[in-house]
């Protein structure tokens, strides 16, 4: 289905005629499932603009997440790419992505399985593989992703960003992807502002992240009650916070788990009740980190202060690292009820808010 080029040109590549997403929909009966949190993009023009984002496609290797109904599947296979791989969860969109492999021939593969637990590191050819130290290799992930799975998979590939595994084994893997927009709005929020989460510096010490644009949820099928972003991430050479992935997880969980308080509050939740105070002290003064700072006002810089810190404690003492406060507030919790009710205290408001 190539169209004849002038002599010297490539040929662009060009779908057939095909039913539009609407008659596809109908067809074979598919329904979003709310329990799913799915949504369908009809419109190809916004289509077209989430694959722009990804850069360019000519001749690449992409993977779709979660394709549906095939709206994006279209402009990606109409971008000219070399390769397409679609991940698909739900059965009852198989036979309408086999409809366009059909269209396509050669350039479609379909997987019916759930991109939480499919093995990425062997998804495209061992020839892709490109250094870490060099530009991003030609392959692309894109994914309308339900909302459900959407922020534990970013979770997961900001894990194999830090490890260099999973779809990052190939090199700096590119992902354009949506989020609901108060997600996309916290991957990419700066110091100071109120979306500032611990998404943010999971995402941001790892990725240079890009809030592209907001479809509105009207564009939809059926309407989400919220609007949708497309964010781009591309892997940085350097991660600004040099620590394993588990560490600064657990430094950035802990720094917010008490957001509307200063951070030391959270920061204490590091350490066991004995010496909780002046091991806090210790790591504030070591990192250099004002203790009346909200969480959200804390600088890139300032958690990596902090993680470097704790990192030295734990090398120190190797049990700082597994000690799991809400372990502890369970274990005191349970040691109340069993000096029976006049000994038991009350909620404490850790607990209300753990």
């Amino acid at each position: 289905f190539c169209l004849m080029a002038a002599p010297g040109k490539v040929a662009a590549f060009r779908l057939p005629p095909l039913p539009t997403i609407g008659e596809i929909i109908k067809l074979f009966r598919l329904k979003a499932l709310k329990q799913l949190s799915q949504n369908f993009l009809l419109d190809l023009r916004l289509t077209d603009k989430i694959v722009k984002q990804a850069g360019e496609l000519k001749n690449a290797h992409v993977c779709e997440v979660g394709p549906g109904p095939g709206g994006i599947t279209r402009s990606i296979l109409s971008a000219g790419v070399e390769q397409l791989l679609l991940i698909e969860k739900d059965a009852r969109f198989i036979p309408g992505l086999q409809m366009l492999s059909e269209a396509a021939p050669g350039k479609v593969r379909i997987v019916h399985g759930d991109i939480l637990t499919y093995k990425m590191e062997k998804a495209f050819p061992k020839h892709l593989k490109k250094n870490w130290e060099d530009e991003p290799p030609d392959i692309h992930i894109i994914g309308n992703l339900p909302f459900s799975v959407s922020t534990p998979l970013i979770i997961k590939w900001l894990e194999n960003v830090s490890k260099r595994d999973g779809p990052f084994t190939y090199g700096r893997t590119q992902l354009t992807l949506t989020f609901q927009k108060e997600v996309g709005e916290r991957l990419t929020a700066n110091p100071g502002s109120n979306q500032r989460s611990r998404l943010s510096i999971m995402a941001q010490h790892l990725c240079t992240v890009e809030n592209c644009f907001i479809i509105p949820g009207q564009a939809f099928v059926p309407k989400p009650q919220v609007d949708v972003a497309v964010v781009h991430f591309t892997p940085l050479v350097q991660p600004k916070i040099e620590q394993p992935f588990e560490l600064v997880e657990k430094v950035v969980r802990s720094v917010f788990q008490f957001r509307r308080k200063y951070c030391f509050r959270g920061i204490e939740t590091l350490f066991p009740e004995n010496g909780r105070l002046k091991r806090t002290e210790q790591l504030m003064m070591t990192a250099n980190v004002d203790p009346t700072l909200r969480p959200f006002q804390l600088s890139m810089s300032q958690f990596r202060n902090l993680c470097n810190a704790y990192r030295k404690m734990c090398d120190e003492d190797p049990s700082l690292f597994v000690f799991n406060y809400r372990e502890e507030l369970k274990q005191k919790k349970t040691t109340g009820s069993l000096l029976g009710s006049r000994g038991q205290p009350e909620q404490t408001e850790e607990e209300n808010q753990l």
